[in-house]
């Protein structure tokens, strides 16, 4: 009989939850149609609208929230299904899906325009919002993506797009939640992170909801964001240098498509919001400035 391995569901120190709870707590908004979403803000002034990537959420935006809190009202949202946030109806949804979900935030917020901030697979989405023709785009006054997911639904990829599925998947059933992050959630980061960096990581991934990566997976693999760039507002494009996720070769293929530089962050892996929290912060303060 084989021994069954047990996996220690990933913690944050007691002071690290602390702060997180007294200066960016998480509420949930109700949009239209009876969904809610999950938000974490803090500041005031101009809207910084940040979207996380496929094995994080909210709270990620912490730090960067803190450091702007003077000068924006920096909003971080759970994407449907992760978090407190309703999952979306379909189990394959779309990058347009996700946007409409982003738009009945943006109305229930009365969010008239913003900096959307687009990282990893929340690049997907926040391209999808601000491409030509997107309702959202007159309410988006600068696009910043991040480190950006391209993703597997381009014509001819068919076959990339069935092995990223299957490898998702069957980390999932191998490994359940609590083991992908305690295994796999340090490639989101440089040799330079900090151990704080590296908890913070753990446990943002480790509070994933299965069906809501079931789908964040399926668009991952189904979307094409070179598709809707360039957008039709100013954007940027800016990836860790030590990305070995999205790397900086496949950033600066994104970069070219908006007719823009790729802008590198120094000693930053894929997480650099978490890792570099002060150089995202600059990039963002830049964005409002403009």
């Amino acid at each position: 009989m084989s021994e069954t391995t047990v996996i220690e569901v990933p913690s944050l120190p007691a002071a690290e939850l602390a702060r997180l709870d007294a200066r960016f707590p998480a509420r949930s908004v109700p949009v239209q149609g009876g969904a809610v979403v999950s938000v974490r803000e803090c500041g005031a002034g101009p809207a910084i609208v940040c979207l996380h990537g496929i094995g994080s959420g909210s709270a990620s935006w912490l730090d960067t929230a803190l450091l702007l809190e003077g000068e924006a009202r920096l909003i971080a949202w759970d994407a449907p299904g992760y978090g407190a946030s309703t999952p979306l109806a379909a189990q394959a949804p779309t990058a347009h899906d996700y946007a409409q979900r982003l738009q009945g935030l943006l109305d229930a917020l009365d969010i008239q325009s913003c900096v959307l901030v687009g990282h990893s697979l929340g690049a997907l989405m926040a391209a999808s919002a601000a491409r030509p023709g997107s309702p959202l785009a007159s309410r988006i006054s600068k696009l910043q993506l991040i480190s950006p997911a391209a993703g597997y639904g381009a014509a001819g990829r068919a076959a990339a797009q069935a092995r990223v599925r299957a490898e998702r998947l069957g980390t999932l059933a191998e490994l359940g939640i609590a083991g992908m992050a305690a295994k796999r959630s340090g490639r989101l980061l440089s040799e330079h992170a900090s151990e704080t960096a590296r908890q913070w990581v753990r446990w943002n991934m480790a509070r994933l909801h299965e069906a809501g990566y079931r789908q964040a997976v399926e668009l991952l693999c189904g979307a094409d964001l070179l598709a809707d760039l360039p957008p039709a507002v100013p954007v940027r494009v800016a990836c860790g240098a030590l990305d070995v996720v999205t790397t900086p070769e496949a950033c600066a293929e994104v970069a070219k498509q908006c007719g823009v530089p790729l802008e590198l962050l120094s000693d930053a892996g894929h997480a650099s919001y978490v890792e570099q929290p002060a150089a995202v912060a600059a990039l963002l303060r830049e964005a409002l400035a403009d």
